[in-house]
């Protein structure tokens, strides 16, 4: 530590130097952590311990086709079924296709049982119930849309071929997300003709182990009809959504590495550049005494001090930044929460020590080594 204040003063000897430095590992340990937090954000699993207990049940051919409604009477029936809700994607857009959210034809008696940590009051919920085109939506949206009870919104049909004239009726809260809206599906069905169809099934279990076993009873009773099924756990269908975009995983790690090594190609060359020009002080070091090993210490230090300085603002900055912007509402709810962990924040700080020692290792080794007259020369 006794070495401490003059390796803060040999770094801000140039003070415009270790400003882009320090900027030019911020920018890319915050890029990273931007991409980090993208892939943890895909991968996020739901917290609830309801959540652990819901299949979903959907057409094995492909999620657009919708199911016979007179499935549900026999899932109910399957052992080890405690509720069955109804869900279909209704994918209706709000006065223009700029205000897209996810909206849903469900079946109110059932819906907040199935998914009990979206919470609303009972009065609110009553008043959903009874009326037939009432709308039950997510606080944090009707706060982007300035919606209140008892306004009046209009869904413009996209999938199907009806407009759902609707009046907000309660409002939920969600720590995950509160960005969804809710109708009756019998108001669609009777728009639409009632063509007894539905999007998903959501079962909800009595106990976790009996999952596996609900899920091949169920694909078993359908099997050789013409509505075959597919029953995955909630987690499982999430991710079905993940994997119709690619590998993203490894193109994001793959775009993380690039940046990684890019930022330590440039304050390699930086730190280099920066140790080459202090031979002389170097010479000057050992001729008062310092050992080779104490130098290179502190060329380390100096450079390790350095990079962590970019990581600290480059993540912290990242973790500021996007508390402050509310992203989901950019990202039209594609990520209800898009936070940059304290786990991404060691990791980023962990590769800026890295970088920092990776760049200054050799430099800093082969002037602790060089005599003291050839460094006297080399400047002079």
């Amino acid at each position: 530590m006794r070495y401490l204040p003059f390796m803060l003063k040999s770094a801000l000897r140039n003070v415009r130097r270790f400003v882009l430095t320090v900027l030019s590992v911020a920018v890319s340990l915050f890029m990273f952590c931007t991409l980090m937090t993208v892939l943890s954000e895909l991968e996020r699993e739901n917290p609830s311990e309801v959540a652990h207990l819901r299949l979903v049940v959907r057409r094995a051919t492909s999620l657009a086709d919708p199911l016979p409604e007179g499935y549900r009477a026999k899932l109910a029936a399957v052992p080890g079924v405690r509720l069955v809700t109804p869900l279909t994607w209704f994918g209706g857009l709000y006065i223009d296709d700029r205000n897209f959210f996810a909206n849903f034809a469900s079946e109110p008696a059932t819906l907040l049982a199935v998914f009990p940590e979206s919470t609303t009051g009972p009065a609110q919920f009553e008043a959903f119930q009874r009326d037939r085109t009432g709308a039950l939506v997510g606080r944090g949206l009707a706060e982007q849309f300035g919606w209140k009870v008892g306004d009046r919104v209009t869904l413009l049909g996209t999938i199907y071929p009806v407009d759902m004239e609707l009046t907000i009726r309660a409002l939920y809260d969600n720590d995950l997300d509160d960005r969804g809206f809710f109708f009756h599906r019998d108001y669609l069905e009777e728009a639409l003709g009632r063509p007894g169809r539905v999007g998903t099934f959501w079962l909800l279990a009595e106990a976790p182990h009996q999952l596996p076993r609900i899920a091949e009873t169920v694909d078993a009773m359908f099997r050789n009809t013409d509505a075959e099924t597919k029953t995955e756990t909630e987690r499982a269908f999430q991710l079905s959504f993940v994997a119709m975009l690619g590998n993203v995983k490894s193109l994001i790690v793959s775009i993380c590495t690039m940046v990684v090594l890019t930022i330590l190609l440039v304050t390699a060359n930086t730190i280099a550049m920066t140790i080459r020009e202090r031979a002389r002080e170097i010479a000057v070091l050992k001729t008062l005494g310092f050992r080779r090993r104490t130098i290179l210490a502190m060329l380390i230090g100096e450079a390790v001090g350095i990079a962590v300085a970019g990581g600290l603002v480059g993540s912290l900055g990242a973790r500021v930044l996007y508390q402050a912007v509310d992203l989901s509402k950019l990202l039209q709810g594609f990520f209800p929460l898009f936070e940059v962990t304290l786990q991404t924040i060691c990791l980023a700080l962990l590769i800026a020590a890295a970088i920092g020692v990776l760049s200054a290792g050799i430099p800093a080794w082969r002037a602790a080594r060089i005599p003291v007259a050839e460094a006297l020369r080399r400047v002079g």
